[in-house]
């Protein structure tokens, strides 16, 4: 994928989030010098640490949408964390830690992906002879008994004759019905031997000979060629690929272009409303965090990794803290803060209309398949843009997550129907104000209260 330009990368972020421009301007700089820095000479980028960025605004208003688009326009490996469950178990939780090795968990899937397409000739014609061996077993015994003149070479050109002739029809997809038998491998998975904490943090070492040494099971079963060939090809390609090679690459590529969003930071600040044991447990998350986001290196089934150059962005609303209430040592290591607003009005009319894949055209999509015509005229959506609003302001605000508290319950009875009253369905102001004219008075607005 080539490098994207900030503003191209604002450009692709705009189709899916609305508004929020100066956060998406401050993702996108971060972005780029991700490339500036690899285009540093050796020792330029021994000093050149990543940017790390703290978002501020309630829930709801596109903080983790923002991330996870950008790390989907990049191809990089992300992780999304809540920070509260650090402080769960104990005064410290789940290990901080784990959350780079699930970092490299997301980038070997990466790397997987793209090498399992790069092997899948290959791999489809092995398939292929694998097919031919199950529907063309040995012919030695199948075969007719041979004339005394025929010797083993007619005899293999028979059988040859005979496969490729299976093989113009497997090919010609005139075998999809045909029963075949596999095998098909079966790992007893030694997780739930163990505590809550989980087998990540158990020795590096230990966790692989555990694996190893875990019985496999085989079960034959009796598949189609259509439903066999998809396990086969499964299998081969597994087969093709350089695990050793897979591990490296993907360590590599998570300590270059790793984004781990570490959400709702706000609630590992201390306050003074905290207790004394809470406030112990929030700080030492915070120590835990600072060494992994100031750089070091963690150990991980598939090797050592450094988190110098990962980006980190967190975020939280800071309803009752603020971004100074964290360490000092740990806000000198989120340099950037960016403020999201508060939807508007506007904001939400915009959402229902603007990006590429609105909750709009989910709808009309989903419904189109009971072949229902469902349409929104632009009455019905500024009247779910007002209702929108109105309980936001009126309950607990959730952002753009309320739309899709209202719309559901605006189309639940169309949904319901669907499959038997197929036709088209018109959503304008009076629909929408009928549907909802329970949530027009505050009072009912806790229905639409997630």
């Amino acid at each position: 994928m080539p490098e994207l330009t900030p503003r191209e990368v604002v450009a692709k972020l705009d189709e899916h989030i609305v508004g929020q421009d100066d956060a998406k301007r401050a993702v996108a700089i971060a972005l780029r010098n991700r490339w500036r820095w690899k285009q540093l000479p050796e020792e330029m980028r021994k000093e050149v640490t990543p940017k790390n960025i703290i978002m501020i605004g309630p829930t709801g208003v596109g903080k983790t949408e923002i991330t996870r688009r950008l790390a989907n326009l990049t191809g990089a490996p992300f992780v999304k964390v809540e920070a509260t469950k650090y402080t769960e178990v104990g005064y410290y939780g789940r290990d901080v830690e784990s959350m780079i090795r699930d970092l490299v968990e997301a980038s070997i899937q990466l790397v997987k992906v793209r090498k399992r397409e790069e092997v899948r000739k290959p791999a489809e014609q092995r398939v292929e002879d694998r097919l031919l061996d199950l529907l063309v077993p040995s012919l030695n015994d199948d075969l007719p008994s041979s004339d005394a003149d025929d010797d083993a070479k007619s005899h293999a050109a028979k059988r040859e004759r005979i496969r490729h002739k299976f093989r113009e029809m497997l090919q010609a997809g005139e075998l999809e019905d045909r029963k075949v038998e596999i095998d098909i491998e079966q790992r007893t998975s030694p997780v739930q031997v163990f505590s809550n904490m989980g087998i990540e943090q158990m020795d590096v070492d230990f966790q692989n000979m555990f694996e190893k040494i875990m019985p496999k099971h085989h079960q034959h079963r009796e598949l189609t060629v259509a439903q066999a060939r998809k396990v086969l090809l499964e299998q081969e390609m597994d087969a093709l690929l350089d695990k050793d090679a897979i591990h490296e690459e993907a360590i590599e590529l998570a300590e270059e272009t790793g984004m781990v969003f570490v959400d709702e930071i706000d609630k590992v600040c201390g306050s003074q409303e905290a207790s004394k044991s809470t406030d112990v447990s929030r700080q030492g998350v915070q120590r835990d965090l600072l060494p992994i986001v100031e750089g070091t290196t963690v150990q991980t089934r598939y090797g050592n990794v450094k988190t110098d150059h990962m980006l980190f962005i967190a975020a939280g609303a800071f309803h009752s803290t603020r971004p100074s209430d964290l360490m000092p040592e740990l806000q000198g290591r989120f340099p950037l803060r960016v403020e999201l607003t508060d939807l508007g009005r506007d904001d939400f009319l915009r959402i229902l209309t603007e990006p590429t894949r609105s909750l709009t055209k989910q709808y009309e999509a989903l419904l189109s398949t009971d072949g229902v015509d469902l349409k929104f005229e632009t009455s019905g959506l500024e009247a779910v843009a007002d209702i929108a609003w109105q309980a936001n302001q009126t309950t607990q605000n959730i952002g753009a997550r309320r739309l899709h508290t209202i719309l559901e319950k605006l189309l639940e009875d169309v949904s319901f129907a669907a499959p038997d009253e197929s036709g088209k369905v018109v959503i304008n102001a009076d629909y929408v104000h009928e549907k909802l004219k329970a949530a027009m008075q505050s009072e009912d607005l806790d229905k639409f209260i997630l």
